[in-house]
């Protein structure tokens, strides 16, 4: 079986696959793939780091013993922003990064992702390494040799590294050109209570913005509870009561970011796209979305003469679009952002940085720089079923599926879309016209209900 989902390895603390016992096996293991494809002369390293989860600490600790008894040494960063990892990785020279994280999920969800050498997400090869001998252990439970330590002198040791955030202020700093600065911006920053509450408000301060930080006070608990970048609402209020210029909001571990405009109006992961690729001194190339990226970011594309492609949801296929079309500039509207000349995976506060100096360069407020950019109206149903099927094995709901598509071709979408974690079909509908796209989606999902539960 495969225990890795589309961003690594996720669940509720305490219930598999994120039990100590488990993640101590997950940390062995793929210690073991490491010793195995590296060179014998040099002992395998990785680093890991974490958001602000409780559950880190154990989950943190089970990691490091699981490497050790591998021969694999470890070098422990702290809480840190899973873009830090991907670049520390890199910095370090390891062979692969660990984080420690369940992104924008409650506190006590928790998960482990893994970065490869280059900063990038695993390759599907080391991935299915790391399965095989998951299930091998995982089959043998209760065996004298589930868990053969190698020769006491070669196993592996930990190093706490005491400046890692600042080697991550200073590369995020450095994505931000030396001829600006942020002096005449107030910045209010929603850390989420996670990963980024301590350096993305450094960061804004170093380049001399006035900065008032908000859910930066992590307790173990409060990651992404009613803040953050799923719950911008706090954000908007704060940005219009303290007069500020501009609002950032990162989730729990720091790969998305949305932001607010000085009128309090939000400005999501297309709206984010939108700005980089079209109001800067130099238009993009191409843009790479996915499936869920409003019809409104292609339009606005098109008109500016943008290339525009979907690639599937999540940001591991947003990453292999732009590689196969050889862009820079990609992501998700729930506030993934690539910027490839930048960094190697997505990264909030690199993303912020790039909005902010386009600001600076234009001498435009957020509002003006997201004036080109209409968003479509759209309406999501869920529709649950008690055992999935698929909504397209039956011809009587492809031809309805296929009849709202022409209706609304060239002004809207339709997206059907199988849940990949519950009995569940996604309706999708954008459209011109806010009544038709309420119409259609409930008409569809009403469809599909009475179809699949017939």
């Amino acid at each position: 079986m495969s225990y890795f989902g589309t961003d690594g390895i996720r669940g509720k603390f305490g219930e598999l696959p994120i039990t100590p016992d488990f993640i101590l096996k997950l940390g062995y293991v793929t210690g073991c793939v490491l010793v195995e494809n590296s060179d014998s002369s040099k002992k395998p390293s990785v680093v890991i780091g974490k958001d602000t989860r409780l559950s880190g600490y154990v989950i943190e600790a089970a990691l490091q013993a699981g490497f050790n008894a591998a021969g694999v040494d470890v070098h422990m960063l702290g809480p840190l922003p899973t873009p830090a990892i991907a670049h520390l990785t890199r910095s370090f020279h390891a062979d692969a990064g660990v984080v420690i994280s369940a992104s924008h999920n409650p506190y006590f969800d928790n998960g482990v992702k893994f970065f490869s050498n280059e900063g990038k997400k695993i390759s599907d090869e080391l991935q299915d390494a790391i399965n095989q001998k998951l299930d091998q252990m995982m089959a043998a439970d209760g065996s004298s040799l589930l868990m053969p330590i190698v020769n006491p002198a070669q196993l592996g040791k930990n190093h706490r590294i005491d400046d890692a955030k600042g080697r991550y202020i200073e590369f995020c700093k450095g994505s931000f050109p030396y001829q600006y600065d942020l002096s005449n911006l107030t910045v209010v920053i929603d850390c989420a209570n996670g990963a980024g509450y301590s350096v993305a408000p450094r960061v804004l301060r170093e380049l001399g913005a006035n900065v008032i930080a908000i859910n930066n006070n992590p307790d173990g608990i409060n990651i992404n509870e009613n803040c953050g970048s799923t719950h911008p609402e706090g954000l908007q209020h704060a940005v219009v009561h303290h007069q500020a210029d501009v609002g950032i909001a990162l989730d729990g571990d720091g790969d998305r970011i949305v932001m607010v405009d000085e009128k309090g109006n939000l400005v999501d992961g297309d709206g984010i796209l939108f700005i980089l690729a079209t109001q800067g001194q130099t238009k993009a190339a191409g843009v790479a979305g996915t499936l869920m990226s409003n019809m409104g970011l292609e339009l606005a594309l098109n008109s500016a003469g943008i290339e525009f492609c979907r690639a599937k949801v999540g940001d591991r296929y947003v990453m292999q679009a732009l590689e196969a079309n050889g862009w820079i500039l990609g992501g998700e509207p729930s506030g993934h952002i690539l910027c490839l000349d930048k960094s190697r995976t997505g990264d909030a506060i690199i993303a912020g940085l790039q909005v902010l100096a386009i600001m600076q360069e234009r001498d435009l407020a957020l509002s003006d720089l997201s004036a080109g950019f209409d968003v479509l109206p759209q309406k999501l149903v869920n529709v649950r079923l008690s055992q999935m099927k698929d909504p397209f094995d039956y011809p009587e709901l492809v031809s309805a599926f296929d009849n709202a598509k022409a209706t609304l071709e060239g002004r809207g979408r339709v997206l059907i879309r199988q849940s990949g974690t519950e009995p569940m079909i996604r309706v999708m509908v954008e459209s011109d016209d806010e009544i038709e796209c309420d119409m259609l989606a409930e008409d569809l999902a009403n469809r599909i209900k009475a179809q699949l539960e017939d």
